[in-house]
């Protein structure tokens, strides 16, 4: 399968940044849609490089279409989706994160519903971005649904294995998600040594994504080798989310080019 535009856009994008920032707008999780739109649209116009939109539970139908087409209207940046099964698939979205949950005990996160949503993907046009999705402990509700058997936070090589196996197996980015709102349950991000032994065993970019809610948290996830930092519930207050992604933009941006520099 040939990279589409998106895939194009994000590996252009990082050997000039670097580094990028990806926005993730769960729907569920605002007081209404307006306010999902509003959070897009401010993390837009604050530097984000990407708009994810997606959930592990009830994003579908006509709310999915609904806050996407409306996200979609005001982006310049890809507008991409974030499956939690089947049904969260959208015409109105530049590409989908075509995952395989590559430590889920279920066989169907893994090949199953990837076979079933497949056709419908190939005949909405949505580009497809070959993902491996890793589940680090605590693992939130992706973690539950998704029936992971969570990486331990002090198995840092268990991550690594996982993440070779699924380059091997052709996938074209690789995912480690500690899952939504760690800190509520005292564990925190993806650990720094995790993101380092990842990052050093594969050659596809690395997206880093659960629990990145401050400054401290991205700066750590960039130095260790995220090659794209995944953030969401740290966006969600729509009155501060323009000066939070603004922040957040510019330190990626910054750590992106200090990347650059060593690589060269």
């Amino acid at each position: 399968m040939k990279n589409g535009k998106v895939e194009i856009y994000i590996n252009e994008m990082l050997n000039t940044k670097g580094a990028l920032l990806f926005t993730l707008i769960d729907p569920e999780d605002y007081k209404s849609e307006e306010s999902a739109i509003k959070t897009a649209k401010a993390c837009i116009n604050g530097g984000a490089d990407a708009i994810l939109i997606g959930g592990s539970i009830g994003v579908q139908g006509e709310l999915l279409d609904s806050v996407a087409k409306n996200i979609k209207d005001i982006s310049d940046i890809p507008v991409i989706l974030f499956p939690g099964n089947i049904g969260n698939v959208t015409a109105y979205s530049d590409a989908i994160y075509f995952m395989s949950l590559l430590n889920a005990r279920n066989p169907y996160w893994i090949t199953q519903a990837q076979t079933l949503s497949a056709p419908v993907i190939k005949k909405l046009g949505i580009e497809p971005l070959p993902v491996g999705y890793i589940v680090v402990h605590p693992g939130g509700t992706v973690g539950w649904v998704g029936d992971a058997n969570f990486v331990p936070r002090e198995k840092p090589k268990l991550a690594a294995a996982l993440a070779i196996a699924g380059e091997f197996l052709g996938n074209r980015f690789i995912l480690t998600d500690a899952g939504s709102n760690p800190q509520l349950q005292h564990e925190g991000p993806v650990p720094g040594e995790m993101i380092r032994m990842v990052k050093s065993v594969i050659s596809v970019p690395y997206i880093v994504a659960g629990g990145i809610a401050t400054i401290t948290d991205l700066k750590n996830t960039l130095k260790n080798g995220g090659d794209i930092a995944q953030v969401g519930t740290a966006f969600e207050n729509s009155d501060k989310a323009y000066k939070k992604a603004k922040l957040f933009s510019e330190i990626v941006k910054e750590e992106g080019l200090k990347k650059l520099k060593k690589e060269r």
